[in-house]
């Protein structure tokens, strides 16, 4: 089958899954660190220099190699590549669908938004747990497959969707809020501007605004997500917020804010930008 004769919504899908891949390899060694940051345990002596962003990657490379910054760069391929592209082509079939004749409004980009990355989230979610659990550093697993047939034997298969709630939680309010920010964003850019050569440029810049206001508004069910999936013992999200308050207080929930929102938000900013351009080039309105 050619490509042009391809159905729009696999189009919509292919596009998607080549912005993942630009955007994940790109942007992993973010996440690497936010997920360090977010399980590093509350045992620093008093007086003793808070360990942030930075430190982490110095540590790891000194420690590991400057390679391991991109640990768990296989299950995140396996996850977003899939899942950006199922993100995308259901965002694209849910907007023809509902929204043919018209743009839609604040509330509906919402909507939009966060039930395109539910459905992409539960689709993805056992490759997500693997990944959390990669780049965590605390399971030595090799491979995805691997990872996938260990946790199934020995916790189960209710393991894989460990954090349902938390990610869904997470992911849609993210790309519902990003969706309504970046839409409303592109409404207000000039016509001259959104038809000239500086319009990627000018859409990448959307992009960053509307992913910095979703990264700080999701950034607790991030930090729950994740100590539920490093988890062995299958904690429920109430088990996961208790642990995190007593163990660090209110701060504790927005542990790898800065590098999640660095990474969220350049990685939502160029998906959505090479999405966009892709969709053009194929004569297809995004």
């Amino acid at each position: 089958m050619e490509l042009s004769a391809a159905h729009p919504a696999l189009k919509a899908f292919m596009c998607g899954s080549l912005s993942g891949t630009c955007s994940t390899l790109l942007f992993q060694p973010l996440d690497l660190v936010k997920t360090r940051l977010q399980t590093l345990q509350n045992n620093a002596k008093p007086g003793a220099p808070k360990v942030g962003m930075f430190s982490v990657f110095i540590n790891v490379i000194r420690t590991e190699n400057f390679f391991s910054l991109w640990k768990g760069v296989s299950p995140s391929f396996v996850r977003c590549i899939p899942g950006v592209g199922i993100y995308f082509s259901t965002f694209y079939s849910l907007k023809q669908h509902y929204f043919l004749d018209r743009a839609p409004n604040a509330g509906e980009a919402v909507l939009l938004g966060a039930g395109a990355r539910a459905v992409a989230g539960v689709c993805m979610l056992p490759f997500t747990v693997i990944k959390t659990r990669f780049e965590s550093g605390c399971y030595n697993y090799v491979s995805v497959a691997g990872a996938l047939r260990s946790v199934y034997e020995t916790e189960g298969v209710r393991a894989l969707f460990s954090g349902l709630t938390a990610t869904l939680l997470r992911d849609a309010p993210f790309s519902g809020i990003y969706v309504m920010f970046y839409s409303q964003a592109k409404k207000g850019l000039p016509q001259e501007v959104a038809s000239s050569a500086y319009a990627p440029l000018a859409n990448f810049s959307c992009g960053v605004v509307a992913g910095i206001m979703a990264s700080l508004a999701t950034q607790p069910a991030d930090v729950v997500k994740t100590h539920i999936q490093i988890s062995p013992s299958q904690w429920r999200t109430s088990d996961a917020v208790r642990f995190i308050y007593m163990e660090h207080g209110m701060k504790g929930f927005f542990r790898g804010a800065v590098p999640r929102s660095l990474r969220r938000t350049l990685m939502a900013a160029m998906a959505w930008t090479v999405y966009e351009q892709l969709m053009a080039r194929m004569g297809l309105k995004s």
